[in-house]
């Protein structure tokens, strides 16, 4: 269960890659949510049960609702729906991501260390150089908050190689870090929604003081 769990949380990376519309990027967040939440209930299995009710609620009401209702929110305040031409074309961005992912494969097979979940560090590496390319190929600044948190997303994929020593603070850490980085953006983003009415990151070249 947890390698398909891993498979399917590794296809939303691939279907990124491809996406057009900002709300399909939602319902990747969505998607990615409940499947971290998934691997939270399987994976931790010797710690405290608090202790786990607290992650997996952490991914349920945070990454799963809370976060992509904020977002969908400034999408529609900002009326966007789409995100705007890519640098590159999307079956260019299919082929690099698919890159990465085979990479982090092989990289990660050549690695002898028994204290390391391969399976788990294979999709949290992937994620982490798919979601800075992505941060990297796209215009939009709101597009790059989402990659922001397909990124941490990555990062929490980390930490569960070692989730049954993770203590109950850092995982918090990782939630307020998260929450600040949202609000702060989003408050910027929206700042510049009144004044850019398509805001992407080739405009803010334009901004003076």
């Amino acid at each position: 269960m947890i390698d398909f769990l891993l498979i399917l949380f590794t296809m939303t990376l691939l279907y990124a890659a491809i996406a057009n519309r900002m709300q399909t990027y939602l319902w990747i967040l969505i998607l990615q949510g409940a499947i971290l939440s998934g691997l939270t209930y399987f994976l931790l299995t010797n710690i405290e049960v608090y202790n786990v009710v607290l992650i997996i609620a952490e991914n349920l009401l945070f990454k799963t609702i809370a976060v992509p209702w904020f977002l969908h929110t400034i999408l529609k305040r900002n009326q966007i729906t789409r995100e705007t031409e890519p640098y590159l074309p999307n079956f260019v961005s299919l082929i690099i991501i698919t890159a990465i992912i085979l990479l982090s494969i092989v990289i990660t097979t050549s690695i002898n260390d028994m204290f390391i979940a391969k399976n788990l560090f294979i999709a949290a590496i992937s994620t982490i150089f798919s979601a800075l390319y992505l941060i990297m190929s796209r215009k939009k600044i709101i597009t790059h908050v989402i990659c922001y948190l397909i990124l941490e997303n990555g990062v929490f994929l980390l930490s569960l190689s070692t989730g049954n020593e993770m203590p109950m603070l850092v995982n918090l850490g990782i939630m307020l870090d998260i929450f600040a980085s949202v609000l702060i953006l989003g408050i910027f983003f929206n700042k510049i929604g009144d004044v850019l009415k398509d805001p992407d990151v080739g405009l803010l070249r334009n901004l003076k003081d």
